[in-house]
């Protein structure tokens, strides 16, 4: 069957459609992606402003419009941090259905690290052995670990790239001062949860998900995208540190032309950077590698897995 997954997350809302059924790999048919960036149309209290509202309201429908063109049978709809935080989450979720007919399932933060750590664990085979998962979105920073298809523990912290960055880096290039505050931060957050993961051993395999690992593997000289899924990419830690004070001492003009960034996402990058850094380093984390698959992957298969036998 194809089936399409709509994500609404706190950078883009994307439609990523899939030919898949129980027991194949999803073969992926169509991508459609907007950046509305939603997490930076909040007003003062934390709510989605009136135009941020409308504007995802005409996203939705336009990427559920791109569906019916592709022949999806089945929507997958869900919203992630910026609809979960905002005060008027409900009722957006409300104007939204009213106005598309789409029922945005709003996901945990906790279930984004485990359906992503699901898809890393089928991407990767159990011959990974025992997994750490590492997923920085534009509102959370998700971790997992296991050794099974769910993951014996998983948090979600508030370290996403464009929170921090709309929240703590509003300089471009961002102030000095600024900058050192975040990292100071960002590393006692995760510090506080490094134990929930370390009294269960040092992990057989690291890995990341995520458009900022991504980035930041391919400035780090990872392999372009246009090489394929299969291309192994990894990110040292090394090489991360020196790409941390550089990114930060750029404007968002000059970052996006580097390798591998976006328009987009550049503004976000030091941010994103900073999180990445810290992960790895308080996990002692030296290499990763960067997975394909990550939530709408895991969505997908979550759903195939539930679905009867034909």
């Amino acid at each position: 069957m194809r089936l399409g997954v709509l994500d609404v997350g706190s950078n883009t809302v994307h439609l990523l459609v899939v030919d898949a059924h129980p027991g194949a790999r999803p073969l992926p048919a169509h991508s459609h992606k907007t950046d509305l960036r939603l997490a930076q149309l909040l007003d003062e209290a934390g709510a989605i402003t009136p135009d941020g509202v409308e504007r995802l309201v005409a996203t939705v429908r336009e990427a559920l419009a791109a569906a019916e063109d592709k022949g999806v049978e089945e929507l997958l709809p869900f919203a992630t941090s910026a609809v979960r935080e905002a005060v008027n989450g409900d009722e957006v979720l409300a104007r939204v259905h009213e106005e598309t007919g789409v029922a945005l399932r709003v996901i945990s933060g906790e279930d984004e690290a485990r359906l992503t750590f699901l898809a890393a664990r089928r991407w990767y085979g159990w011959s990974a052995g025992r997994l750490l998962v590492l997923d920085i979105g534009g509102g959370s920073l998700e971790i997992a670990y296991g050794t099974d298809e769910e993951p014996d523990v998983c948090v979600s912290l508030p370290l996403g790239a464009g929170r921090l960055t709309a929240g703590r880096l509003p300089g471009d290039p961002p102030d000095a001062e600024d900058v050192r505050a975040l990292r100071k931060d960002v590393r006692t957050q995760i510090a506080r949860v490094v134990g929930e993961f370390s009294r269960f051993g040092a992990p057989d395999r690291v890995v990341a998900t995520s458009k900022t690992f991504k980035q930041l593997a391919r400035l780090a000289g990872a392999a372009r995208s246009a090489e394929g899924l299969y291309v192994q990419r990894e990110l040292k830690r090394k090489s991360l540190e020196e790409w941390v004070p550089r990114l930060a001492a750029m404007p968002a003009a000059e970052r996006a032309l580097l390798p591998g960034v976006s328009e987009g996402r550049a503004a976000q990058l030091p941010a994103g950077a900073l999180v990445a850094e810290a992960a790895m380093d308080l996990f002692g984390v030296e290499t990763l590698e960067i997975c394909p698959w990550a939530l709408r992957e895991g969505v997908i298969l979550r759903h195939l897995d539930h679905m009867p036998a034909q």
